[in-house]
């Protein structure tokens, strides 16, 4: 490829989109599962979990400066392949030549784990709604929290990229960051897996102190028949009446006599005999 004043030439995008998926055709016959990051319109993340992870990018100043590039990147499908495993990310993006960038994630440290789950202890009924994102304002802002939350620091990630950029963190890899973010909305326990914890673990508590009984529903939360018939356009039957057990046993073999004819009273003598 030729250089000017020591740049490369400008690919239009369709053109490195192409080159791109020739490269991706050649890794699937491969037997690698690609896996791209597709955004759909300007929000890049829509859900809590992913919508997290970009916000906690974007406060530190550390990634000021090269985010708005990543965020065009991911935007335009650049970032082919994205790979989450436990403590590092891997990907494929789409440039003047297709780049490899790999993004290490430091493990939640015990302590601080064990911290934040007795912290939302209680506060989370089920995995469901936790990976819904359907929390109350306190646990979302112990999760959130900066440097002692479920998100990494500056401090916390190490990448690198193929690109000759000699910048900390190139486009490529803010690219990246954010296609973590768009991945979260479709998969949020990705997050938990990258970060080395157990998402159970924040409901291991939320049981614990409740009574074993449970009291009934309240009569006003109850549904009569009527409503019932209502509500499902159905006619219930009435209830019919309850059938007498029949007997059983040597008894009810057993056949009834008759009861023998009683006799009738002596009428009057005939007159005349003594």
């Amino acid at each position: 490829m030729d250089y000017y004043y020591g740049f490369r030439p400008y690919v239009p995008v369709h053109a490195r989109r192409k080159k791109a998926e020739r490269e991706m055709e050649r890794l699937r016959k491969k037997g690698h599962p690609v896996s791209p990051v597709l955004v759909a319109g300007r929000a890049i993340a829509r859900t809590f979990w992913g919508q997290s992870w970009c916000r906690n990018l974007e406060r530190y100043s550390d990634y000021s400066n090269r985010l708005p590039r990543g965020r065009t990147y991911v935007r335009n499908g650049s970032v082919v392949d994205l790979q989450i495993a436990p403590g590092e990310v891997k990907a494929r993006v789409s440039g003047s030549s297709l780049y490899t960038v790999r993004v290490e994630v430091a493990s939640v440290p015990r302590a601080r784990w064990a911290s934040l789950c007795k912290a939302c202890a209680g506060g989370i009924d089920s995995l469901v709604e936790l990976l819904q994102g359907r929390l109350s304002r306190s646990v979302m802002e112990r999760i959130c929290a900066e440097k002692t939350g479920l998100f990494p620091s500056p401090a916390e990630i190490e990448f690198g990229c193929s690109c000759p950029d000699w910048a900390t963190m190139c486009k490529h890899v803010a690219a990246v960051l954010y296609g973590v973010g768009a991945r979260l909305d479709a998969r949020p326990e990705l997050l938990f897996e990258l970060r080395g914890v157990d998402q159970k673990d924040l409901i291991a508590r939320a049981g614990k102190g409740l009574p074993l009984a449970r009291k009934g529903p309240a009569p006003g939360r109850l549904l009569a028949e009527e409503g019932l018939a209502e509500l499902f356009g159905i006619d219930l039957a009435a209830p019919s009446a309850p059938a007498k057990p029949r007997r059983s046993g040597p008894a009810a073999r057993r056949p009834q006599r008759k009861p023998a004819p009683r006799a009738s009273p002596p009428g009057p003598r005939p007159a005349g005999r003594r």
